[in-house]
C-alpha cells in the first residue's frame, strides 16, 4: 500500500466525530485544510532562531533536526521495511484491526453523505441488471416449445437446454463474485453483462442446436456474476439504517424481470410471421425476436453502468485512498445538491486504509513474451479467488458458511423445483383433458375423397381409404391403427405427433410432406413412393396452452410483490433471521395445501401463493450474505452461495419434473421438509441488522 496514507502508531480514536466536523489528529500526514503545525524544535530551517523576545542566539544552527526526532522517524519508518520479515500472521492482524476502524469511519461517513439521489440512480442501473438475471431464468422456458420444433430437439436435448444456463450460472456466480472483490465491483459487473448481453444477441441467430446451447451457457455464465456483484456493490453506498430496506426494495427487479419475459412472451412468441426466412436453411421465427427483446435490459445497465462509480469502500481496501475520496465527495454533493443545500461541505479530509498484506509483482514489458505475461498475471489473480474461497471456510466463517449453504440448498430445491413442477402439471391436466376429448372412428370407408382441412385428436381404427387425397392439409395428434391406404396421394401435408400402426399402405404417393420413416411403426409399404420430404422441423401449430404457460409465469411474478413489500418494510424491524426462517416455515406449510390442486386454477392459485410467501426468505438471504462477510470476501462468499443456489436448481428440476404424473406425494414432501429443516437452521445464524459492514 501507499505510506503515505498510513500512521502504524494511530491508535483506534485517530478519527473522531465532534459537532458536525471530522477531528484529525495532526501527525504530520496531509488531511487536507490548514498545514499542521511544525514541531517545537523545528520550527525554522534558517540559520538563526528566536527566543519569545526575538533575540538572536548567534552561532546555534537551527537546520539540525533534535535527536528525539530523529528517533521519532526512525520509528515511523521501522515497519514499513520490515513488512517483509515480519510473520504473515502479525500482519493480518493489523489488517483486521485497521479493517475495524475503517468500518466504523466509513460508517460514519455514508451518513454524512446521506440518502437521495445518487443512491436511487445507482438503484435503477442495478435494478436492471438484477432484472436481466431474472429474465435469463425464464427465456429458455418460454422459447423451449417453439426452439424444438424449429431444431428437431429430442427429449433429452430438451432437458439439456433447460439445464445448461443453471450450469453457466453457477460456473459464474463462483468466478466473477470471487474476481470482483480482485478487480472492481463495477469491472467485474461490466464484463459480467457484457458477456451475457453478446452471448444472448448472438443465440437468437444461431441455427444449430450445438451452438445455440454453447451460446446460451456462455450467457448465463455472464449473467450468474450480477447476482453477487450487484448486492455487494450496492450495499457499499447504504447506511446501516438503510441497508436491509433497499436492497430489499432491489430484489423487486428480479420480479420485474419475470413480469417482463411472461409479457414479451406472451406478445412475441405466438405471432409465427414475425420473423424471415433465407432459403430453406436460415429461419428467424418470432423466438428468435422474443430472445433478443430480452437482451435489452442488460444492454440498458451496461450502457448506464459506465456513468457510475466504482465502489469507494473496495477502492479502500486495495489501499486507494485518494480515489475513494473523490468519490464519496461526489456521492456527498450530489445528494446535497438535489436536497436544496449545495453549500454543504464534505467535511472529510482522511480515510482509515488497511494494511495491504497481497504480494503484487509488476512484469516488466521487456520480460518474456506478451502472452506469458498475461498467463502470469491469470494464474495470479485465479490464486487469489481461490485464497478467498478457502478463507470462507477458515474458522472465523466456517460455521456461519455452512449454515448459510444448507439454508441457501433447501431454498433452492424447493423453490426452483416447485416453479418447474408447477407448470408441468397444468400442462399434465390440460393433456388430461385434452385425451378426454378424443374422437375415435371404427371401420370407416372412404374412396374418392379429397383432405383439405385439419384432421386433429382423432383415433381412426380398421378403417379403408382408396383413391383419396390428402392435400394441403395439416394432422395434429392423429393416429391411424390397422388401417388400409390403397392408391392414395398426400401432398403437402404437415403433422405433429400423428403416426400410422399397424397400416397397409399400397401404391400411395407422398410428395412434399414430413410424413417421416419414423412415423410408421409396423407399417407394409408395397409399391409406395416418397418424393421431396420437407426438410428440417417446423413449428406447424401454435399450442392454445402456450398462452396459459405465460400468464402462468406472469401471475407467479407478479404475485411476489406484496411479499417483497412487506420484506423490505420490516427487515430493518423485525430482523433478518426472523424474516427467513418463518418464510421458510410458512413455505413449507402451503406445499401441504398442493395435495388439494387437481385442476389447472387450482395449482396456478397454490403457486402464488408459494412465490408470494418465499420472496421474504430470498430476500433476507440476500442482504444477511451481504453483512456477514468483510468487503475483500463478501462478493466471493455470495458468489459461492449463489453458484450452491443454481446446484440445487438444477436438481430440483430434475428431480421434481420426474415424478408429473406419477405421484404428487414426493414433490410435496421433499419440497416441504427441506423447507421446515432450512428454516430452523436459519434461526441459528447471526442477526447483523445492527452490524456495520466490515
Amino acid at each position: 500500500m501507499d505510506d503515505g496514507y498510513r500512521n502504524t502508531n494511530q491508535v483506534s480514536d485517530d478519527y473522531r466525530y465532534q459537532d458536525g466536523s471530522y477531528d484529525t489528529p495532526n501527525d504530520g500526514y496531509y488531511r487536507g485544510g490548514d498545514e499542521p503545525a511544525q514541531d517545537e524544535d523545528a520550527q525554522s530551517d534558517v540559520t538563526e532562531g528566536h527566543d519569545e523576545d526575538d533575540e538572536v542566539y548567534e552561532g546555534e544552527y537551527q537546520g539540525i533536526p533534535h535527536p528525539d526526532d530523529i528517533k521519532e522517524k526512525q520509528k515511523k519508518r521501522a515497519p514499513a521495511v520490515d513488512d517483509e520479515y515480519r510473520d504473515r500472521a502479525d500482519l493480518m492482524a493489523e489488517r483486521m484491526e485497521d479493517e475495524e476502524q475503517l468500518a466504523h469511519q466509513y460508517e460514519n461517513i455514508i451518513e454524512e453523505c446521506g440518502h437521495g439521489r445518487f443512491q436511487w440512480t445507482l438503484f435503477f442501473v442495478l435494478g436492471l441488471a438484477l432484472m436481466a438475471d431474472g429474465v435469463e431464468v425464464f427465456v429458455v422456458g418460454f422459447v423451449l416449445p417453439s426452439a424444438e420444433k424449429d431444431m428437431c430437439l429430442s427429449s433429452s436435448n430438451k432437458g439439456m437446454l433447460g439445464l445448461i444456463v443453471y450450469l453457466g450460472m453457477m460456473v459464474g456466480a463462483v468466478l466473477l463474485g470471487g474476481l470482483a472483490d480482485k478487480l472492481g465491483r463495477k469491472q467485474c459487473l461490466i464484463i459480467s453483462l457484457a458477456v451475457n448481453a453478446a452471448f444472448a444477441f448472438l443465440s437468437s441467430f444461431v441455427q444449430g442446436y450445438g451452438f445455440f446451447l454453447f451460446c446460451r451457457l456462455i450467457s448465463g455464465l455472464g449473467i450468474g456474476g450480477t447476482l453477487p456483484i450487484v448486492f455487494a456493490y450496492f450495499s457499499e453506498f447504504l447506511s446501516r439504517e438503510k441497508r436491509g430496506e433497499h436492497l430489499s426494495w432491489l430484489c423487486m427487479f428480479w420480479m420485474i424481470g419475470g413480469i417482463y419475459a411472461s409479457a414479451m412472451a406472451w406478445s412475441i412468441i405466438p405471432h409465427y410471421g414475425w420473423g424471415f426466412s433465407m432459403g430453406t436453411k436460415y429461419h428467424f421465427h418470432s423466438w428468435r425476436v422474443f430472445v433478443l427483446v430480452c437482451a435489452l435490459p442488460c444492454i440498458a445497465s451496461l450502457v448506464a453502468l459506465k456513468f457510475m462509480p466504482e465502489s469507494p469502500r473496495f477502492l479502500l481496501e486495495i489501499g486507494k485512498h485518494d480515489e475513494a475520496w473523490m468519490i464519496l465527495k461526489q456521492v456527498h454533493d450530489t445528494n446535497m445538491r438535489a436536497k436544496g443545500e449545495p453549500e454543504r461541505v464534505f467535511t472529510v479530509s482522511y480515510i482509515k486504509t488497511p494494511k495491504q498484506v497481497d504480494e503484487f509483482i509488476e512484469i516488466q514489458s521487456s520480460t518474456g513474451t506478451w502472452y506469458q505475461r498475461w498467463l502470469v498475471r491469470i494464474t495470479t489473480t485465479l490464486k487469489q479467488v481461490w485464497d478467498n474461497v478457502l478463507y470462507c471456510l477458515t474458522a472465523q466463517y466456517r460455521m456461519n458458511t455452512l449454515m448459510l449453504a444448507v439454508v441457501w440448498f433447501t431454498m433452492a430445491l424447493s423453490y426452483y423445483g416447485l416453479i418447474v413442477w408447477f407448470p408441468d402439471m397444468i400442462r399434465y391436466f390440460q393433456d388430461e383433458a385434452y385425451d378426454s376429448r378424443v374422437k375415435i372412428f371404427d371401420e370407416e370407408e372412404v374412396s374418392h375423397f379429397t383432405f383439405n382441412f385439419t384432421l386433429e385428436n382423432q383415433i381412426h381404427r380398421n378403417g379403408e381409404y382408396r383413391n383419396d387425397k390428402f392435400i394441403g392439409m395439416k394432422f395434429k395428434e392423429v393416429r391411424f391403427e390397422d388401417s388400409l391406404f390403397e392408391d392414395c396421394y398426400f401432398e403437402d401435408v404437415r403433422s405433429t405427433e400423428t403416426f400410422f400402426e399397424n397400416c397397409t399402405i399400397i401404391s400411395t404417393v407422398f410428395y412434399n410432406t414430413d410424413l417421416y420413416e419414423h412415423k410408421f411403426i409396423n407399417c407394409r409399404l408395397i409399391n409406395s413412393t416418397f418424393m421431396k420430404e420437407k426438410e428440417g422441423c417446423h413449428i406447424d401449430f401454435e399450442e392454445d396452452n402456450d398462452f396459459l404457460i405465460y400468464l402462468v409465469s406472469f401471475l407467479g411474478s407478479l404475485s411476489v410483490l406484496p411479499g417483497n413489500i412487506i420484506s423490505a418494510l420490516l427487515m430493518d424491524k423485525i430482523g433478518r433471521i426472523k424474516m427467513i426462517g418463518g418464510s421458510m416455515l410458512i413455505s413449507a406449510v402451503c406445499c401441504f395445501f398442493l395435495f388439494f390442486g387437481n385442476s389447472e386454477s387450482a395449482m396456478i392459485g397454490w403457486q402464488c401463493l408459494f412465490c408470494g410467501a418465499s420472496i421474504a426468505a430470498w430476500n433476507a438471504l440476500d442482504v444477511i450474505t451481504v453483512e456477514l462477510y468483510p468487503t475483500d470476501k463478501r462478493a466471493t462468499a455470495f458468489g459461492i452461495l449463489n453458484g450452491l443456489c443454481k446446484f440445487g436448481a438444477i436438481l430440483g428440476n430434475s428431480i421434481f419434473s420426474s415424478f408429473v404424473g406419477i405421484t404428487k406425494v414426493v414433490p410435496i414432501l421433499l419440497a416441504s421438509s427441506a423447507l421446515v429443516g432450512g428454516g430452523l437452521l436459519a434461526l441459528r445464524l447471526p442477526e447483523t441488522r445492527e452490524q456495520v459492514l466490515m
